[in-house]
């Protein structure tokens, strides 16, 4: 069974175990203003786990899988079975840990602010993705295709705006800081991937 099932199947028993259990979801929560005051950054981790809603759970899920399956044999490819799988779960920690710890830094004075969800995770394979091919088509609403750097390009730009103003439930700066994770750890694992990417570019001037 691959990595990506298996954390799909852990995200979706501990996300339904939150929507049973309002007491483990407060305390597995990301949740900066009480971080900041008990020390519990365990949440980094264990929000990634969680999910507010069947929809969040169930869309995450299948962006998870399509990108995560593809990055995965990406990787087992470049480094073998058992270094491709660590390379793989740390790309998907690193970058779902570290956009909570940007977040983190942002709220940790705001008690209303809270957040849960696979999205800074998910967002770092989607940008590892777009860097081993950069023109392979992204589907807007599963419906729109855009190739996957122009995707990418509004993604960041969208994210960086969305997350200058307040409000909402959308944690726009884990989407926009999981991503820059996910390139930038691709990039120190996997150095020939830069001249990939640009020379993938290239070909479409001929």
């Amino acid at each position: 069974m691959s990595i990506t099932l298996i954390l799909c199947a852990i995200i979706f028993g501990i996300s339904l175990w939150g929507f049973n259990s309002p007491a483990l979801f407060h305390n597995l929560m990301h949740f900066p203003y009480q971080e900041a005051r008990d020390k519990s950054y365990y949440r980094l981790f264990t929000s990634i786990f969680l999910h507010g809603s069947w929809l969040h759970l169930l869309v995450n899920l299948f962006v998870f899988y399509t990108f995560g399956e593809a990055i995965e044999y990406q990787f087992g490819h470049l480094f073998g079975p058992v270094l491709g799988k660590i390379n793989f779960i740390l790309l998907f920690v690193l970058s779902g840990v570290l956009a909570d710890v940007f977040t983190y830094r942002k709220y940790s004075d705001n008690p209303n602010f809270r957040s849960v969800g696979a999205s800074g995770s998910i967002s770092g394979i989607m940008f590892a993705y777009v860097l081993f091919y950069p023109l392979e088509y992204l589907y807007l609403y599963g419906i729109i295709p855009i190739p996957g750097i122009i995707a990418a390009v509004l993604y960041l730009w969208y994210s960086n705006y969305a997350s200058k103003k307040e409000g909402g439930r959308i944690d726009h700066n884990a989407h926009f800081f999981g991503a820059v994770t996910g390139l930038v750890f691709t990039i120190i694992v996997y150095p020939p991937v830069v001249s990939h990417f640009i020379n993938e570019l290239l070909s479409v001037l001929g």
